[in-house]
């Protein structure tokens, strides 16, 4: 609860004090510090201010300013000492030997020592290693932008403390153009974190030191962690942080993430800030020269003196920001009742300067930050001798290459796709059998009945069927991780940039449609990174038509079966037919809906680095942690369900006994509540060579596509053959054309449950949904149509 929230007659336990700048540094001197008691005392007249006593003495604070002292009850601190006293009994402590105190407080402090920590950093600056190192955590990490597309949050403890980390979008400011530069700016102004810490790429100190400016700005209490300050040393340079970090009253500490150096430093330092006692943090004020500062000034005291400015920035901030223009700023701000009369001080003050500057205030502002970063490097910084781009020049200059960029490319996504479907048939093939031989031996073992049937056709046909292709599933996500991780992904969005705008998107679009390929979820979050808002819709509703990951089971089933001396370029002429099909639709969003987007292609091309083993096994396992979990959730579940509707209703008693052949279990299916169902399909999906099993597979892929191969399992479970590939092959049931014609569909239409729900959210509209839905499956007829009697021709 705030201090704010205490009534008259009440008392609390200070927890924290949140602000900024001054004021934070000047309550705290006054004895509003962690563990201290404070009561509420008196109201004035027209209810603030609001007269407390603290440490013997009474001070009168504003409302607004006692909203910034976060406090415990005197029932919750109590409840805070007596679980202190029990951990330490538990842990066969003395009472008296409390690990945290305070002022001579017993610890609230111990209760309540968590720090909450934001990082923030551009892209590329190992800003999510860092999260993952200090949390344990597994997020994702990729050499290039949009890796983190949303906050992520993590746990741990170190020397007493609880921290709570959020690792927060990269971004290069905090101006309201992009979704990521809006979202951590929200989350700052939001949340309050206790620190800061500022991730800056310590090889690229002057780009990454602009963020730092804008922290300056916004006057948090702020830690820089120099990351990958490794790659600073290799190259010959040598940078004084310690006086860098007393310049700008911010410290400052190298760290190299991938290995964990430096952050012990890192988090004693973030201590030193949350408790007040670091000797080089202060708040310093950018000068923006003899035109900009006296506006400044004179609209944050205007700004100050109304005394209804949000407390979570200072009044310099603000006004610096409403003569910027910066829409999100004033949106923050409308709410005040003096919005009017501030917006139109500096709609005079924004005129005046730009007559005064002959360009406008933003970019003045940028230009002085700019400066500011310059003159502070000259004295602390020596560049190296070594060219750390030396590397990185000479490979791209044979990948992004004019004769051999493309080549190189397409040869790279052939060697991925054909390696994932012969290195995974080894160990897919010893899956299999597991699976047939636990079928074998539970229809040995169990008598006739509906739970041996559930077990052997519901279960271990339907999971195990899935379950196969994890070995594929590692390799492809082997090869996507050491593309993302070196930096190749980058140099791939820069290869085609040029096609990109001919299908009438942008450059950016690239990386996420290329991610489409692994999930199409965090694919369509992946979007974010796309300034342009048209580029950014077509981006999205195209993404499906990238094969994601959980197609791939489909495929190889139905490949390695009917086409198995050509299975791998089946597989790469499916991605590629996907592509063709994604191209002509942004053309006809582009040409119909949308109109032409001028967005220019500005974007990051990082070093190249060496992809560590731990980041790259680690990536493999936590997809292959995910498709794990969704066979034995969605699978298993969907399994059961598919196997009871084709199991029920059972024959009557009274019904002529059949022997169980292969014609009663058809029979069976056909009568059963499924059958029915994919009967009535069944119309729908004849033109295509397709019976109503098939149906009822593509129907039952709604909730994840790797269902439709659990579903064939359970449809075409069969004791005498070992693997549903036999199966199938002697059903009749397909044919080479039919085969085609329900890969292509299962291509193209609809894409799953979770992606439609992304869809709806990131395009703020389920009529976006909607068409992705109704669109996609109509292509996917059609283009099954027509692939089917093409075929014809060929087989």
């Amino acid at each position: 609860m705030k201090l704010s929230d205490l009534h008259n007659g009440e008392s609390g336990v200070i927890v924290r004090v949140t602000g900024h700048g001054a004021f934070r540094r000047r309550i705290i001197e006054m004895g509003f510090v962690r563990g201290q008691h404070v009561t509420s005392v008196l109201n004035s007249p027209l209810n603030d201010p609001v007269k407390y006593s603290v440490m013997g003495y009474e001070v009168s604070l504003r409302r607004s300013e006692a909203a910034m002292i976060e406090v415990l009850s005197e029932k919750e601190a109590e409840k805070a000492v007596e679980e202190t006293k029990e951990a330490h009994r538990t842990n066969g402590t003395a009472d008296n030997e409390t690990t945290v105190t305070h002022n001579g407080s017993p610890s609230v402090a111990r209760h309540r020592n968590e720090i909450r920590i934001a990082l923030v950093g551009n892209p590329n600056s190992g800003k999510t290693s860092l999260f993952n190192v200090l949390s344990g955590g597994r997020e994702h990490v990729g050499n290039y932008s949009g890796v983190t597309v949303a906050a992520k949050s993590g746990h741990f403890t170190y020397n007493g403390y609880k921290f709570s980390i959020t690792d927060l979008p990269g971004t290069y400011s905090l101006s309201p153009y992009s979704p990521e530069e809006r979202y951590v700016r929200q989350h700052i102004f939001d949340n309050q974190p206790d620190v800061i810490i500022n991730v800056v790429s310590a090889s690229n100190l002057e780009r990454n030191l602009y963020l730092t400016t804008e922290l300056i700005d916004l006057s948090q209490p702020t830690v820089v962690a120099l990351n990958m300050y490794d790659e600073l040393t290799a190259s010959g340079a040598t940078l004084d942080y310690h006086h860098l970090g007393a310049m700008i009253g911010i410290p400052m500490t190298p760290t190299v993430a991938k290995n964990g150096k430096g952050l012990n430093e890192l988090l004693n330092k973030v201590i030193d800030i949350f408790e007040n006692r670091s000797a080089i943090q202060r708040h310093i004020r950018i000068n923006y020269g003899i035109a900009i500062e006296p506006e400044v000034d004179k609209l944050s005291k205007k700004m100050q003196a109304a005394d209804e400015l949000p407390y979570q920035f200072p009044p310099r901030y603000w006004a610096l920001k409403m003569l910027e223009n910066d829409s999100e700023a004033e949106r923050m701000l409308s709410h005040c009742g003096n919005y009017a009369a501030w917006k139109d001080s500096a709609d005079h003050a924004d005129t005046r300067l730009k007559r005064q500057l002959n360009d406008d205030i933003e970019t003045t502002v940028i230009d002085f930050k700019y400066g500011f970063i310059a003159g502070a490097l000259q004295e602390v910084y020596i560049p190296g001798n070594q060219d750390i781009q030396r590397k990185t020049g000479f490979i791209d200059r044979l990948v992004a290459n004019r004769w051999l960029g493309f080549p190189i490319f397409i040869f790279l996504m052939w060697l991925t796709f054909m390696t994932t479907f012969w290195l995974g048939a080894f160990p897919q093939e010893w899956i299999e059998t597991g699976f047939a031989r636990l079928g074998e031996w539970i229809t040995s073992s169990m008598a006739d009945g509906a739970l041996k049937d559930l077990l052997v056709n519901g279960i271990i046909g339907g999971v195990g069927s899935v379950a196969v292709f994890l070995p594929n599933i590692l390799v492809l996500y082997l090869f996507i991780s050491l593309m993302e991780d070196s930096g190749y992904m980058a140099r791939a969005a820069f290869i085609m940039d040029r096609i990109m705008h001919r299908m009438g998107l942008h450059g950016k679009s690239f990386i996420p449609l290329l991610m489409g390929f692994g999930c199409n979820v965090p694919a369509i979050m992946a979007t974010r990174t796309i300034e342009s808002h048209s580029s950014r819709l077509i981006t999205i509703l195209i993404n499906p038509f990238m094969s994601c990951s959980a197609r791939l089971p489909v495929y190889l089933l139905l490949a390695g079966t009917f086409f198995p001396n050509s299975a791998g370029t089946v597989l790469v002429l499916l991605y590629f037919f996907g592509i063709g099909v994604a191209v002509i639709t942004a053309r006809l969003l582009r040409w119909g809906v949308f109109k032409a987007d001028e967005t220019p292609f500005v974007m990051e091309l990082p070093p190249y680095r060496m992809p560590t083993l731990r980041a790259t096994l680690r990536h493999m396992w936590d997809k292959g942690e995910q498709y794990l979990r969704k066979i034995g959730g969605v699978v298993l579940v969907a399994s059961v369900i598919i196997w009871f509707l084709s199991y029920y209703p059972r024959p009557s008693a009274d019904m002529p006994a059949v022997a169980e052949t292969e014609v009663a279990a058809s029979q069976q299916y056909e009568n059963s509540y499924l059958g029915r169902l994919g009967k009535f399909c069944e119309p729908v999906v004849h033109p295509l060579g397709l019976n109503w099993k098939a149906a009822i597979a593509l129907i039952s892929g709604s909730p994840a596509k790797e269902v439709i191969v659990s579903t064939l399992g359970v449809l075409y479970s069969n004791e005498d053959e070992t693997t549903l590939s036999n199966t199938l092959l002697a059903s009749g049931d397909f044919t080479p054309r039919s085969a085609l014609a329900f890969l292509v569909f299962v291509l193209l239409y609809f894409p799953c449950i979770a992606s439609i729900a992304a869809i709806a959210k990131e395009t703020g509209s389920r009529k976006w949904a909607a068409f992705s839905i109704i669109y996609n499956t109509c292509i996917a007829w059609i283009a099954a149509f027509a692939v089917y009697h093409l075929a014809d021709f060929f087989f």
